[in-house]
């Protein structure tokens, strides 16, 4: 069993930068490829960023890469999610999540969820 908590969200100006950070509970955080996901309202659920269970490997979404980078510090059992040049199509709750099949872009491979925090930009 994995508890993940978000913290970091926030209400910014575009162009602003954030960071996200995601606190693992347990003792086998390196077991588990890490991913951040967005949801806008009355939009689906998205992958933004996942990262390997060693970091050696991450993904991005298109319209996010080159302005967001993941990655995990194993000492501290987190993932983080650093956004930079935000803009208002960021916006949305922005959840943690953490599976052991592999690192992956597809919300139902994820088996453990954190409960979300909340990141608005004005334009």
């Amino acid at each position: 069993q994995v508890q993940l908590v978000e913290s970091g969200g926030g209400l910014v100006q575009a162009g602003d930068s954030l960071r996200l950070s995601c606190a693992a509970s347990g003792r086998t955080f390196s077991s588990y490829a890490m991913g951040w996901f967005r949801q806008a309202p009355g939009k689906e659920r998205e992958f933004v960023a996942a990262v390997s269970s060693t970091g050696g490997s991450t993904y991005y979404k298109d319209s996010v890469k080159g302005r967001f980078t993941i990655s995990r510090d194993g000492a501290k059992n987190t993932v983080y999610l650093q956004m930079n040049s935000l803009n208002a199509e960021d916006t949305a709750v922005y959840y943690c999540a953490a599976t052991w099949r592999g690192a992956s872009r597809v919300v139902t491979t994820y088996d453990y969820w954190g409960q979300g925090t909340q990141v608005t930009v004005s334009s």
